[in-house]
């Protein structure tokens, strides 16, 4: 019988799984990083911020807040490369509220679901401004 959607081969059912894990670890490496509240956030909202380079490690270094772009870049390569004691350090509540509607369509979908997931405050604000 040929594979379909209905009856995979036994191959795709071992790779399917296998992607799946995969995808659940990855989850689990951004959900660690998660502070537990959004009141950590203390980071700042304005002047120049340099990134270490285990952040920056293949592009700027240096963001200025004053900037949308810059720090629309900086907020983005936080999220997907920031640990978890980098997240307060460099990320600020209202900054990171305010950013979301837009922000969420420049992250990866793993990290936008799991931030969504974790507080709902940033779904809302989405749906907010739709």
């Amino acid at each position: 019988m040929p594979a379909s959607p209905q009856h995979p081969t036994p191959m795709q059912s071992v790779l399917s799984g296998e992607v799946a894990e995969d995808l659940a670890l990855y989850r689990e490496k951004f959900r660690r990083r998660l502070p537990e509240s959004l009141d950590e956030l203390h980071g700042p909202t304005h002047g120049v911020v340099e990134l270490p380079l285990h952040l920056a490690w293949s592009g700027m270094t240096s963001y200025d807040l004053g900037k949308p772009r810059q720090r629309m870049g900086l907020y983005r390569t936080v999220l997907h490369e920031g640990l978890r004691d980098d997240l307060p350090r460099y990320l600020n509540q209202n900054v990171l509220l305010h950013l979301w509607p837009v922000l969420r369509t420049l992250v990866g979908r793993t990290v936008r679901t799991v931030w969504e997931d974790a507080f709902p405050q940033l779904a809302s604000r989405t749906r907010a401004a739709a």
